[in-house]
């Protein structure tokens, strides 16, 4: 068996080239409630949740002012934050709603709920709260059974 990554590893942070920083900033901070840690020049930014220095790097070093990769070609599909419980969950579907944007889809996978949107640079984003281990849907060998069921927003936002 091959070298395994230690079950602590996680996923440190994101780095997104955007077009244009101070709009990135107002979706990243402002909708989904990240906060700028530093800004690098003009040209890049890092926010973060809880004090840590940086889960997102926003920069224009090699994108200001560009378009959207075309549909069809390779790179990043989605970025995922993992909100604590369905509250904070459902503030910031709030403030997704609020702002104007739209959602792409929303999906109970059994371990978790989701809720996918794109950001202002067409960059797919989820936001979504985990459902307690115990909780996660497995077969009958105790492998994992995720799901792609309906997930209510409605009743998300009511349940606030």
């Amino acid at each position: 068996m091959p070298d395994l990554a230690p079950p602590t590893t996680r996923i440190g942070h994101i780095h997104l080239k955007v077009s244009d920083l101070d709009r990135a900033i107002g979706f990243y901070s402002g909708v989904l409630g990240f906060e700028v840690t530093q800004r690098y020049g003009r040209g890049a930014a890092f926010l973060a949740a809880g004090g840590y220095h940086h889960h997102i790097g926003l920069n224009t070093w090699e994108s200001l002012g560009a378009t959207p990769p075309p549909p069809g070609h390779t790179g990043l599909y989605h970025t995922a934050f993992l909100y604590p419980d369905r509250a904070a969950l459902a503030q910031a579907l709030r403030r997704v709603l609020d702002a104007g944007i739209a959602i792409d889809g929303a999906a109970d996978h059994g371990v978790s709920e989701a809720i996918y949107l794109r950001d202002p640079d067409q960059n797919g984003v989820e936001i979504y709260c985990d459902r307690p281990e115990a909780e996660w849907p497995r077969g009958p060998d105790g492998q994992l059974a995720m799901v792609n069921a309906h997930f209510d927003l409605a009743r998300l936002l009511r349940e606030a």
